[in-house]
């Protein structure tokens, strides 16, 4: 992994998380407990501040960046980045799913309990309301966020990165 700092910033990492060995995080990054962030997957707080919470997966190959002086990146808690997925300098709040290959622009605000379905792309300063699916190139609502999908996806796919998680510290503790 590469873990380096820029300007004086040195990412700061909370309890239990799994870092990949080839995860590159630079700069002014803080996430919270029991976050992970997956093979080649990229955050860059050189520009800007990143800010995670806790329970947050950042999958395989996704970029999470920033815009200089002006849009910083804010994830909350229980959320997943899907692979390939790129959030800049962006809001992210608790309880998303950011499916695999959709962006997520400067200045947009996705607020709690939502979808960002996979592929969709979110134009700049698009504001998602608490329980959107929003799906689309430019992406826009097609539908509510249901109970079975609250808990059947977004909660699911948290809780599953944690266990993942698991299998690659324990077997780095058996080396």
């Amino acid at each position: 992994m590469i873990v380096k700092a820029v300007r004086g910033n040195a990412p700061k990492f909370g309890a239990d998380c799994f870092i990949a060995e080839n995860a590159v995080i630079v700069g002014e990054v803080e996430m919270g407990s029991h976050c992970s962030i997956w093979y080649n997957a990229v955050l860059r707080g050189d520009v800007h501040y990143i800010k995670m919470g806790d329970k947050v997966n950042i999958q395989d190959g996704a970029v999470v960046h920033a815009t200089f002086e002006k849009s910083p990146t804010t994830i909350g808690s229980n959320v997943s980045v899907g692979h390939n997925a790129i959030v800049h300098g962006c809001t992210i709040h608790d309880n998303v799913l950011v499916g695999m290959g959709a962006i997520v622009m400067d200045d947009c605000v996705v607020e709690c309990n939502s979808i960002i379905a996979a592929g969709a792309v979110l134009a700049k300063g698009t504001h998602v309301k608490s329980g959107s699916i929003y799906a689309g190139v430019p992406a826009k609502k097609i539908k509510e966020v249901s109970a079975e999908l609250l808990h059947g996806e977004i909660h699911r796919i948290a809780d599953n990165y944690i266990k993942y998680a698991s299998w690659f510290q324990d077997e780095e503790n058996n080396l």
